[in-house]
């Protein structure tokens, strides 16, 4: 993911509190094993759940997992507002059909915002952009019913910890704000810690943050 230079956002200036009950899903289909399956002591293929990604074996399911951060943001928001499970496989495979994820040699490129905003469109009904936000403005779209995924350094897991060496490089979807923080499901989050209401401090967002993000909401919610 591209810096967007070293400019601190400022948190939003209205004291809030909205939290918008979305179902949390990881990029694992075993949640509980993400903190072993990040620190690597338990390769991902050996997920006992693996099967129902719908990858053909555990290895594609191995391979797949570490790039399905974007997918676990759109689940969530189709069981929010759908009260649909599409397996993750399912998901991935549109969004290369899509030009969201492009092949690059034994790699992948993406998740790439803006055709995977088009496709969450034509395919699932939802009203999706792909923009570059403030913190500022992130806050007023989850008040105002939406759910933003958000472009994040991964240590975003852990907001108290060391300075990231950049920004940018995975998405978490914000589900609520407060005056003092963001409320995020962070698909690679670490189970009791950080998965589902991640708390993450308006003034250490900046420090993760891209400023970049795709803005999801119901049929009709969003100007172009």
């Amino acid at each position: 993911m591209v810096d967007r230079g070293d400019a601190r956002p400022e948190a939003p200036a209205r004291p809030v509190r909205v939290v918008h009950e979305v179902p949390y899903r990881a990029q694992w289909e075993s949640a509980e094993l993400v903190r072993e399956i990040v620190d690597g002591r338990l390769d991902a293929s050996a997920d006992p759940r693996w099967g129902q990604s719908g990858a053909a074996t555990a290895e594609e399911y191995a391979w797949w997992s570490w790039r399905l951060c974007g997918v676990a943001c759109l689940r969530m928001a189709l069981a929010h507002w759908w009260g649909v499970n599409p397996a993750a496989m399912a998901l991935a495979e549109e969004c290369l059909a899509a030009g969201a994820y492009l092949r690059d040699g034994d790699g992948l490129r993406g998740l790439i915002h803006a055709p995977f905003a088009g496709y969450v469109e034509r395919r699932w009904g939802l009203a999706a952009r792909a923009r570059e936000l403030t913190p500022e403005e992130v806050s007023a779209e989850v008040v105002g019913g939406r759910l933003v995924m958000l472009s994040v350094h991964p240590s975003i897991r852990e907001p108290y910890g060391p300075e990231p060496v950049r920004r940018g490089g995975h998405l978490v979807l914000a589900v609520g704000a407060t005056d003092t923080a963001l409320l995020v499901h962070n698909p690679s989050g670490f189970p009791g810690e950080s998965q589902a209401f991640a708390r993450v401090p308006w003034r250490s967002f900046g420090r993760f943050y891209a400023g970049r993000a795709i803005v999801l909401g119901p049929p009709g919610a969003l100007s172009s």
